[in-house]
């Protein structure tokens, strides 16, 4: 064999060593996604950058406090990361890890946005008063630390139960993570906008408030008219009928997610507003 099939192998080896490297980082980093793990790697890139800083500078201090800081980073991440490293091990352990297909995904945000829809009709016409926010790129897991952990399948049943008046759970936000009802009762931030209508209350104030500030999908069921409004980017859909509440929940949970999959394995094609 000529040596150049032997450095066009090596390169070839070489790209395919690299691309299984990101893409280990890469689902790593959707494992940590929405955590507080996000502002302690954001924590050890600024120590790097010091550290690099200093040593070029010429700052021997400095320089010696960084490096202990990196010589005992490894020890501090396995304690730090400890609920985060426990998940991603679970994940690799049920075959879940790299394992999920776009198909799969498909599904289950279908079944997701059809339960929501069949709650929202039956709290709609009772009155009853719910606010749902579904988790997308930008993590809620902040907010989900303020409620009741449940972690329980998504079900029209289950969501219709827990906003019930007067239940220990009906006062607050359920938060919708990974298909999962993953909190009930949290708090979720107010929004400060002027321009807010008087008429609207602290659930689409909250509503509004988180998808200020986050991507996420906010469902509201007013509990003195029983319409049913939506939040996200930032603007509020009020008063939407079954078929348009539908339609905007599959344009944003189904069609958008089929979107930015074609977008990650192709590496081509725009995500969809």
């Amino acid at each position: 064999m000529s040596l150049t099939n032997f450095t066009f192998l090596d390169s070839l080896v070489n790209l395919i060593d690299i691309l299984l490297v990101w893409f280990v980082i890469y689902k790593l980093l959707m494992v940590i996604r929405g955590t507080k793990a996000v502002q302690l790697l954001k924590g050890i890139f600024v120590i790097v950058v010091v550290r690099s800083l200093s040593s070029l500078v010429g700052l021997n201090t400095l320089k010696w406090l960084m490096d202990q800081a990196m010589t005992w980073g490894f020890l501090a991440i396995i304690i730090i990361f400890q609920p985060e490293l426990r998940r991603a091990l679970e994940q690799l352990g049920r075959g879940k890890l790299f394992s999920r297909s776009a198909a799969q995904e498909e599904e289950e945000q279908d079944r997701l946005v059809e339960e929501i829809v069949k709650a929202t009709a039956y709290m709609a016409k009772r009155r009853i008063g719910a606010l749902i926010s579904v988790e997308r790129e930008t993590g809620l897991s902040d907010y989900i630390e303020t409620g009741i952990p449940l972690g329980s399948l998504v079900s029209n049943e289950l969501l219709i139960n827990i906003f019930i008046p007067n239940t220990p759970l009906h006062d607050g936000a359920v938060i919708i993570q990974n298909n999962q009802v993953a909190a009930a009762a949290c708090y979720l931030p107010l929004s400060e906008s002027p321009f807010i209508s008087k008429e609207l209350g602290t659930r689409h104030r909250a509503a509004l408030g988180v998808s200020e500030v986050t991507d996420s999908v906010t469902i509201i069921v007013s509990e003195e008219t029983g319409n049913i409004s939506l939040t996200k980017n930032g603007e509020l859909h009020r008063d939407l009928d079954q078929e348009t509440f539908r339609a905007i929940l599959m344009d944003e949970l189904v069609n958008d997610n089929k979107a930015a999959s074609s977008t990650r394995w192709n590496w081509r094609g725009k995500k969809n507003g």
